[in-house]
């Protein structure tokens, strides 16, 4: 069906909206029997790619063989068996993996399956240990309070210790909840709406988002949002973290 050239995706120089309407599948290398939709890359600004992986039934999403490059995966649906470093784990629907740099590894699908997967060049520290492989399923974490707001809960998948030079969270809204301040930030974030929906701001536009939706957010990009409707609205959200500016 033709729209006669409307959507909701936008483009500026400091945030991407990315609708499903707009989206482009790909082959990757190292992706067999799936295709990718990529989000964010450095071709925007980003200094992490973040893309969804369709896989159908027995497809697989091996290591990217890119030197130094550290991979993140979230299970939106589906379920898929990790393979690496000779250790075997199996992540079901909201299952997720951290794999550190350089670390041969293979998510094999066991049914239809949709991934979130963040990459990003690893930034060690002098004299801390190297990041471990981090696995879990976000649905047995506990949610801690934002600012106390107990409408509005975080869900930490990586550890906080030095050794992880980004994070990854959910975040859960009750109906109505609001982040309490609009945020200006060092840090970029990558953003995958997972239920729900609400009104985003991005620097001095507001948005509609919705399940489905991606969104970047470059630098000191002013940001908010407020969920919108009767039940919660959830992210996924990347940041950049742990390390310097200056590095």
């Amino acid at each position: 069906m033709h729209h006669l050239g409307a959507t909701r995706s936008a483009h500026h120089r400091d945030h991407l909206l990315h609708t499903p309407d707009a989206f482009i599948r790909i082959p990757l290398p190292g992706l067999k029997l799936g295709s990718a939709i990529v989000h964010a890359a450095p071709a925007i600004g980003a200094a992490f790619t973040q893309y969804t992986v369709e896989l159908e039934v027995g497809g697989s999403l091996a290591s990217s063989g890119l030197p130094g490059v550290q991979r993140f995966c979230y299970v939106v649906s589906g379920g898929v068996d990790l393979a690496a470093d000779a250790a075997f784990r199996t992540l079901p629907v909201s299952g997720f993996c951290f794999v550190p740099a350089d670390t041969a590894h293979t998510l094999t699908a066991r049914e239809a399956t949709v991934l979130q997967v963040i990459e990003k060049p690893f930034t060690g520290l002098e004299g801390v240990a190297l990041p471990r492989i981090v696995t879990g399923v976000e649905s047995e974490i506990v949610g801690v309070p934002l600012g106390g707001d107990p409408d509005l809960l975080v869900r930490a998948m990586l550890p906080a210790g030095m050794e992880y030079d980004f994070a990854v969270n959910t975040m859960s809204y009750a109906p109505g909840a609001s982040l309490a301040q609009v945020e200006v930030h060092v840090m970029e974030h990558g953003l995958m709406m997972l239920e729900g929906g609400g009104i985003y701001r991005l620097n001095d536009q507001w948005y509609p988002v919705t399940a489905g939706d991606f969104i970047w957010m470059g630098p000191y990009c002013p940001q908010w949002f407020g969920a919108i409707g009767k039940k919660q609205a959830k992210y996924l959200i990347y940041k950049d973290f742990n390390r310097h500016p200056l590095a």
